[in-house]
């Protein structure tokens, strides 16, 4: 787990850095200068855009994940690995530009009612989803050479910055909203093209392919693959998109506007997932590989713990300070009606987070293929519970389906997991983590009773009073939980990492 927790480490620094360029854009300047419809907008085409570049990869990251244990070559290229991972998407791209195509006018039927807006720029998920089908390619050929922080720099950190420019160039009349949009393919394609420098640079790739590598076997193992994840991405990657499609067609992009800054919010729960599980697959795949299934279901467990461990931290200090959040928030009065979604969300996330792990050995072993009747139940479950709750709860409804949906699939995932691999990603330090916790809410209710209308007296404004509350009652409590944390051992990598910064001191 060392290589494993020093790269992840490095990777959440590097999307915490993202997540302060994120909270400048989405706090400070989407806000000010967006109506809640634009905010809507431009949050349905980068999803539609993500919808694209899911289905046209036909299942290239996981791919590359997969099979690159078995290419693994560093004296011969990797056998012209990197080629094929080139090749496999531009096929996708085309087949589902024609699909996409083809089904246009109901696409647009959907929309037209309650949010025509999204039907004028639809043209433009295309080019932006292609872009982004790239980077994703380059960042997974990234990953299994187990170099995640320049991709996830430029992820993270370079986009998000490329998008703040865009924002601010629209906030100040230099670009319309035509321009807005196309300054968003122009910020995915640098971004790809970085990614694609950056692999190069390493030395280890080669874009002549080996044809007398791949055997019969190899290729038909791959093909048929690849046509599960076909299946997958289709069944599958909508899944966590459908919520702003769902808000924006039944409600309107005004309403898409608020959910997204809600669930902008709640994914800064999941952010220590893209970086542990960046570097933790490829050591999974390789573990399944070779059958070591302890060696797998250790890697799972300590993953599954320490993305609860973090996730339930980032969650309670979400939480404890979502009141400021919205009197921080540029025309806040005009998304807190979203607080209750950033909760139910905040759940969702946080499930994920917990229970994601668990996926990956089904996903790289022999069995992988019985993970898609469940990727159907996932989508399935998902549109049924937006059509059925939405109407009833609004917003809170789509966040409820989001939720739920997600339950299901883990349960039944996980028990497939169990019977045919022997592998749980459970352990006693999870119900530790928990218990923490849900001790330091505790503290936090009893500081909100008796320090903050202390605070609320003192002589300044009010903002001002909030944020020294609410600065104060985090570094407090995070305090406590560090010490309870490292005296509970509730992870003995945390506390060497504890140890280890104590002794630099």
């Amino acid at each position: 787990m060392g290589v494993i927790i020093r790269q992840s480490i490095k990777g959440t620094l590097v999307n915490y850095l993202g997540v302060a360029i994120g909270f400048v854009t989405t706090f400070f300047v989407i806000t000010s200068y967006l109506t809640t419809e634009e905010v809507g907008l431009t949050r349905v085409l980068i999803d539609a855009a993500i919808l694209f570049s899911s289905f046209a990869q036909i299942g290239t990251s996981s791919s590359i994940i997969r099979f690159f244990p078995y290419f693994k070559d560093e004296e011969g290229k990797n056998h012209g690995f990197f080629f094929w991972t080139l090749v496999v998407p531009v096929v996708g791209f085309l087949l589902f530009m024609l699909v996409f195509l083809l089904f246009k006018k109901p696409i647009i039927d959907f929309f037209s009612e309650k949010s025509p807006l999204f039907v004028n720029y639809f043209r433009f998920v295309f080019p932006m989803g292609l872009f982004m089908l790239y980077q994703s390619v380059f960042e997974a050929n990234s990953n299994v050479l187990m170099r995640i922080v320049v991709p996830k720099f430029v992820r993270e950190v370079g986009v998000r910055a490329g998008l703040l420019v865009t924002y601010l160039l629209f906030g100040y009349h230099y670009i319309d909203l035509d321009g807005l949009v196309v300054g968003f393919c122009i910020t995915y394609l640098l971004a790809a093209l970085v990614d694609f420098i950056y692999l190069l640079s390493l030395g280890k790739i080669s874009l002549k392919p080996d044809f007398k590598f791949i055997t019969k076997p190899l290729a038909r193992d791959f093909l048929f693959y690849t046509l599960f994840l076909l299946l997958a991405a289709i069944a599958g990657n909508i899944t966590p998109l459908l919520s702003s499609f769902f808000v924006s067609a039944k409600m309107g992009l005004g309403f898409t506007g608020v959910f997204a800054i809600a669930n902008y919010i709640a994914t800064v729960i999941e952010v220590p997932n893209r970086s542990l599980n960046a570097i933790a697959n490829p050591k999974i795949s390789e573990a399944v590989k070779n059958e070591d299934w302890k060696q797998a279901e250790l890697l799972c467990k300590n993953v599954s713990l320490h993305l609860f461990l973090s996730s339930l931290f980032i969650f309670l200090i979400i939480w404890i300070n979502v009141d400021l959040l919205f009197m921080v928030l540029k025309n806040g009065e005009d998304y807190v009606t979203g607080k209750s979604v950033i909760f139910i969300l905040g759940l969702a996330r946080l499930s994920n987070a917990v229970l994601s792990p668990g996926a990956s050995p089904l996903a790289y072993s022999k069995y992988y293929y019985m993970s898609l009747v469940f990727t159907v139940l996932l989508t399935s479950s998902a549109i049924l519970l937006n059509f059925w709750l939405i109407p009833l709860y609004g917003m809170n409804g789509s966040a409820f389906a989001n939720f739920g949906s997600y339950l299901i699939y883990f349960i039944c995932l996980l028990s497939l997991v169990k019977w045919k691999l022997h592998i749980s990603i459970f352990s006693w330090g999870q119900l530790k983590s928990l218990v923490v916790v849900l001790a330091l809410y505790g503290l936090n209710l009893l500081w909100v009773r008796t320090l903050t209308p202390v605070f609320a007296t003192l002589p300044v404004k009010a903002l001002y009073a909030a944020l020294l509350d609410g600065v104060l009652k985090t570094c407090v409590l995070m305090a406590i939980g560090v010490v309870a944390v490292y005296y509970w051992k509730i992870s003995p990598e945390v506390n060497r990492l504890i140890l280890k910064v104590l002794k630099k001191n």
